[in-house]
C-alpha cells in the first residue's frame, strides 16, 4: 500500500482561483460524472443501456451506499491520481491518504460493512466489471460476482449479511459471500445506486420508471423489490446517489442539471426537502456537488465537489448536516471522489452516577460507613469504567 499527506492541510473554504478547465477535442469540457448522468436520464435502446451502463460503472461518478450508526472511522474515496481509477483511505481530517488498491485496473464504488472490517467496491481487474470485498486495510480481495453483465455499485445490510448492488441496469441482492443473487427490480428501466435503511428493511434507489417525465428520481422499496415508492420530483433533473442518515430520519442524495449538481436531503417520505450547500465563491457561482456520505455519528456529510477548481476536478469536502462548516479534506491535480465513511464500534456507555446511590440513607443499605465513603468507592467504580453498586460496601 502507498501512503500520502494531503498537499495542503485540511481548510475552511476560502477563495479559491479558477484553474484552466481541460477539455477533450470537439468537447467543451471534460466528461465526467455530469456529462454521464445526462446521459442515463434520458429514455435509451437497449445498446445504448449496455454502452452506457459500462462507462457510469467504471467511470468516476458517484454511488450510494448505507450509513451505518458508530463512531466515525476513515473516509474511503476513489482517486486517479496514480493514472487510473484506486480506492483510497484517510482519516476525517484528510491526514493519512493510503492506496488500497493499487493495480492497472479500475477500481471504485467503496461501501463500507456495517462493522467497518470490510470494503465491498467495483472492479475491472478481471476484465470485466464485478463486486469484490477486501479488509479495510485493502488485504483479503475476494471476488462476489462471475457474470458477463456489467456489475457496480455494491452496498451492505445493516446486519452485513446481504449486498445490495445493479447489475446492468437492474438491482439485484446477494449474500456477503455471492451466493444467492436475486434481481428485485426486474423491469424495462433504468434502477441504479441502491442503499439499505439502517433497520434493513427499505432499499434506495435511483429510477427513471416514471413515464411522465422519464428523469431518474429517488425512490424506496422493500428489500424483496415489492411497496415500491417515489419520493422526489426533480421538474427535470436527474437524481442519484441515495443514502439514509444513521437515524433513519433522512435521505441525502444529489440532483444533476449537467453542468452542475446539488446534494438534497429529504424526509424518508420525500417531504421537507433541504438543499446542503457548501458556499460559493467570486469565480466560481456555479459548480458540481454529488456522492453525499453521512457520517456513522451523523454530525456531518463526506460529498464530492469541483467547487475548489470551478469544472475541473473533484475534490473530497465534508459538511455539517445543513451544509455549514464546509471543509475540503483533498488537494491534488487528481480526481476525488465516491466518498464513503466508516463506522467503528460506539464505546460502552459509562456506568451510571453512582454517587446518586449513597444519598438519602443509601449508603447504609450499601453496607458503607458513612456516605463520604460511598461517594469514594462510586467515583472510584466509574473512573474503571465498571457499575456501582456492584457488592455491598464495607461495614
Amino acid at each position: 500500500m502507498l501512503t500520502f499527506a494531503p498537499r495542503e492541510p485540511s481548510t475552511r473554504l476560502g477563495r479559491i482561483r479558477r484553474p484552466a478547465r481541460p477539455a477533450l477535442v470537439g468537447q467543451k469540457g471534460p466528461i465526467g460524472g455530469s456529462e454521464i448522468k445526462s446521459i442515463l436520464q434520458r429514455r435509451r435502446s437497449p445498446a445504448l443501456v449496455l454502452a452506457v451502463g459500462l462507462l457510469a460503472a467504471l467511470s468516476l461518478t458517484g454511488s450510494a451506499e448505507a450509513a451505518f450508526p458508530g463512531q466515525n472511522g476513515k473516509i474511503a474515496f476513489v482517486s486517479d491520481r496514480d493514472g487510473n481509477s484506486e480506492i483510497y483511505t484517510m482519516n476525517p481530517d484528510g491526514s493519512e491518504q493510503t492506496n488500497l488498491t493499487n493495480n492497472l485496473a479500475v477500481d471504485s464504488n467503496p461501501a463500507f460493512s456495517p462493522d467497518g472490517q470490510t470494503i465491498a467496491f467495483t472492479s475491472s481487474r478481471d476484465g470485466n466489471s464485478e463486486i469484490y470485498t477486501m479488509a479495510a486495510d485493502g488485504s483479503d480481495v475476494t471476488r462476489l460476482t462471475h457474470n458477463p453483465a456489467f456489475d457496480s455499485n455494491p452496498s451492505f445490510s445493516p446486519d452485513g449479511q446481504r449486498i445490495a448492488f445493479v447489475r446492468n441496469d437492474k438491482i439485484y441482492t446477494m449474500n456477503a459471500d455471492g451466493a444467492d443473487q436475486v434481481n428485485i427490480t426486474d423491469n424495462a428501466f433504468f434502477d441504479s445506486d441502491p442503499a439499505f435503511s439502517p433497520d434493513g428493511q427499505r432499499i434506495a434507489f435511483a429510477s427513471d420508471r416514471d413515464p411522465r417525465d422519464g428523469f431518474r428520481e429517488i425512490y424506496t422499496m422493500n428489500v424483496d423489490g415489492s411497496d415500491v415508492t417515489r419520493l422526489t420530483d426533480t421538474s427535470g433533473r436527474a437524481a442519484a446517489d441515495p443514502t439514509f442518515s444513521p437515524d433513519g430520519q433522512r435521505i441525502a442524495f444529489s440532483e444533476d442539471a449537467r453542468f452542475f449538481s446539488s446534494v438534497f436531503t429529504i424526509a424518508t417520505d420525500g417531504t421537507d426537502r433541504r438543499v446542503i450547500g457548501i458556499g460559493t465563491t467570486d469565480n466560481c457561482p456555479t459548480f458540481r456537488v454529488s456522492s453525499p456520505a453521512f457520517s456513522p455519528d451523523g454530525q456531518r456529510i463526506a460529498l464530492s465537489s469541483d467547487r475548489g477548481t470551478c469544472g475541473g476536478r473533484d475534490e473530497i469536502y465534508t459538511v455539517g448536516p445543513n451544509g455549514s462548516d464546509a471543509i475540503r479534506l483533498t488537494y491534488n491535480a487528481a480526481s476525488d471522489s465516491q466518498p464513503d465513511w466508516q463506522p467503528l464500534p460506539s464505546p460502552p456507555p459509562r456506568p451510571a452516577n453512582g454517587k446518586e446511590a449513597c444519598k438519602n440513607g443509601g449508603w447504609k443499605k450499601l453496607g458503607y460507613r458513612n456516605q463520604g465513603q460511598c461517594v469514594k468507592a462510586a467515583k472510584k467504580a466509574a473512573k474503571r469504567g465498571k457499575p456501582f453498586p456492584a457488592t455491598a460496601g464495607r461495614g
